[in-house]
């Protein structure tokens, strides 16, 4: 028994002929009951048509199946509908990608401030000369500032610089110098300009506090305002230096003594072992270089 298809199954043609099997039907149920009302009409048989039981049995093709079963307009919302599906999923990605590159940044920033190194104290600013340069005492107008150490073109720049301020005083600040090979017993101030050398020994603003890692510089004068400085030629290797805050006592042994222009700022440079470098005019009442001395932290 051939299998029963449904209208799917079926092509245009086969559609076709089966329409016009129906209509021939009926029209035989019109004669069959002309015929029993008595009104009976000759009508030459048509040919047969070829029944459906006999049509080859195939699928239909995909445009075949598209349009005997979508309309127009179906296809039509089908493909918007897809369109919006595939619009929504690209967004959900890019919201996805967009949520993790966050995340990502995010935790390397909060990474890079665990680990950011411990800061070495530096000076404020960058110098031009080393700290302490003044004419002699004996030299016409008397003592100040020797502004022609300073290089003519940068002479502008130091000059314009602003006065910082002084730190907050701690405990751990100096307070306090001694030397005894050579008697030195003198306050230390916060600064190193003329002002404040004025008032004793004056320590370098931005270089650490005595017995902390890095390079303590401390500036006096030689021959004016109580010349503090006047015999630090005379220091050799394994002298103490003791630097006092209002903790307690620190002390450094003598490195080294060099004379140095006034311009060899680098002998301020901030250093990973914790030493002390005194510096002053040189030589006494002719102060046209610098005296340098670097004692290192006793252990």
């Amino acid at each position: 028994m051939a299998r029963r298809r449904s209208a799917e199954d079926l092509s245009v043609e086969e559609l076709r002929l089966l329409l016009i099997e129906k209509q021939r039907a009926r029209r035989q149920r019109r004669l069959a009951h002309y015929r029993r009302s008595g009104r009976l009409m000759l009508i030459e048989d048509q040919p047969m048509a070829v029944p459906l039981e006999d049509l080859p049995s195939r699928p239909l093709a995909d445009e075949e199946r598209r349009s005997v079963g979508k309309s127009p307009r179906r296809s039509w919302l089908d493909r918007l509908l897809l369109t919006i599906e595939i619009v929504a999923v690209l967004g959900l990605a890019f919201v996805l990608l967009n949520g993790f590159t966050l995340i990502r940044d995010l935790n390397r920033e909060v990474v890079s401030l665990i680990n950011q190194p411990t800061a070495t104290p530096t000076p404020a600013i960058t110098a031009i000369v080393l700290p302490g340069g003044h004419t002699p005492p004996n030299a016409p107008g008397g003592p100040r500032p020797n502004e022609a150490e300073i290089p003519e073109h940068l002479r502008p720049v130091m000059l314009a610089l602003p006065d910082f301020p002084t730190p907050t005083p701690s405990l751990e600040q100096a307070i306090r110098i001694q030397i005894p090979a050579i008697h030195v017993d003198a306050p230390v101030v916060q600064g190193d300009g003329w002002e404040q050398l004025k008032k004793g020994v004056g320590q370098r603003l931005g270089t650490p506090n005595p017995g902390q890692r890095g390079n303590i510089v401390l500036s006096a004068h030689n021959d004016i305002f109580g010349e503090i400085f006047r015999d630090l030629d005379k220091l050799k290797p394994g002298d103490q230096v003791i630097l006092y805050s209002n903790q307690r006592a620190y002390v450094y042994i003598v490195q080294q003594t060099q004379i140095v222009e006034p311009t060899r700022v680098e002998v301020m440079a901030p250093t990973q072992e914790p030493i002390v470098t005194l510096i002053s005019c040189y030589p006494y009442m002719i102060d046209n270089q610098r005296i340098v001395v670097t004692a290192r932290l006793q252990e």
